[in-house]
């Protein structure tokens, strides 16, 4: 039975605040290539890793989450590009490109093969398939066209802008003929949506001092669609300038994640007094879209409708640097690792 080296990424222990490099060790174990007689798993190789902003919410033990802690001592796993090297499952051949939940490893097996969805085209790069045409592509549609409803001409702001998703919802409302404004954490990120996602303003939010006067400033009229990646202060500056039967899409809260006591909200009455609609998702509810979802978006980017943005970091074992630099804004669009080429 063939054995080969595993190099690995495992979760030392729960994390209060921010993470750090003290908190994943990379190690290396064996693994067989030989699926154990009668089972129903996929043996795969990693490809491609995304680091997304969730998994931190994982470094915390909870049993109150959608998705379970990571436990202490074993291989941190999240979603990732491979390819099937043998398959126990009817669903599933050697040679098959999936995307999906995986270790953060070099060879995976695989037994909760429900997550695993097969790669359908691989004339686009196979790291897409871990943003854009993967788990951050579907919450970007599912949030703005399923939770938003949005209408030709609205008023839309996206927080967290330039990340994953944030890119994303910004064209998919431009495209409808939306005014757009979106935020980020640097000069940089700023200039990227402005000159390359098309967004019609866009603000550097650490160089405000009073995010309420600054929403006002680009939405004098009001804001009809948030879609919230940070939560906090934000959140709470966006309610006092939504307009009546507005809709807020509560995505993610990335401001609050490493914080030991999480900011709190104080103007909700303005969800009764301006009748908006705030509603929270997680994108497994909505995976039933995916084959509508991968139908429009792959047109979309023929015809260069949509472009994309990843920040690639090459190689396992900067995974964790990866992963820690999303919590201070020092990836720029996608943060992929690339674990081996195919």
């Amino acid at each position: 039975m063939a054995e080969v080296s595993n190099k690995q990424v495992i979760f030392k222990d729960y994390v209060s605040g921010f993470p750090t490099d003290d908190d994943m060790n990379i190690t290396t174990s064996t693994i067989s290539l030989k699926l154990p007689e009668g089972s129903k798993a996929v043996l795969v190789k990693n490809l491609y890793l995304s680091c997304d902003p969730y998994m931190r919410t994982r470094m915390t033990y909870t049993t109150e989450s959608y998705v379970h802690s990571f436990k202490p001592g074993s291989v941190i796993e999240g979603y990732g590009v491979a390819k099937v090297l043998e398959s126990g499952h009817p669903n599933f051949c050697k040679g098959d490109l999936v995307w999906g939940i995986t270790g953060w490893e070099e060879y995976s097996l695989i037994t909760l093969t429900e997550t695993l969805i097969k790669i359908p085209t691989t004339d686009l790069p196979l790291s897409y398939y871990t943003g854009i045409l993967g788990m951050p592509g579907m919450t970007a549609y599912a949030g703005f066209y399923e939770i938003c409803t949005p209408k030709k001409g609205e008023y839309v702001y996206v927080s967290s802008a330039s990340g994953a998703v944030g890119q994303l919802v910004g064209q998919f409302a431009k495209l409808l003929g939306c005014y757009v404004v979106g935020s980020a954490g640097s000069k940089e990120k700023v200039d990227l949506l402005k000159n390359k996602f098309g967004f019609d303003e866009a603000f550097n939010y650490k160089e405000e001092t009073d995010l309420v006067a600054c929403l006002k400033r680009y939405f004098p009229e009001g804001i009809d669609i948030y879609y919230d990646n940070v939560g906090g202060k934000m959140l709470d500056a966006v309610l006092l300038n939504m307009r009546v039967h507005g809709r807020i899409a509560a995505c993610g809260m990335i401001s609050q994640y490493n914080l030991d006591k999480q900011d709190g909200v104080c103007n909700l009455i303005n969800i009764i007094i301006k009748q908006v609609r705030m509603q929270g998702f997680v994108v497994m509810s909505y995976y039933h879209l995916y084959p509508k979802f991968l139908e429009m978006i792959l047109v979309q980017m023929k015809e260069g409708k949509i472009v994309y943005v990843e920040d690639i970091a090459e190689g396992l074992e900067n995974a964790p640097q990866a992963l820690i630099g999303l919590f201070s804004g020092r990836n720029v669009g996608k943060q992929v690792v690339v674990v081996a080429k195919e």
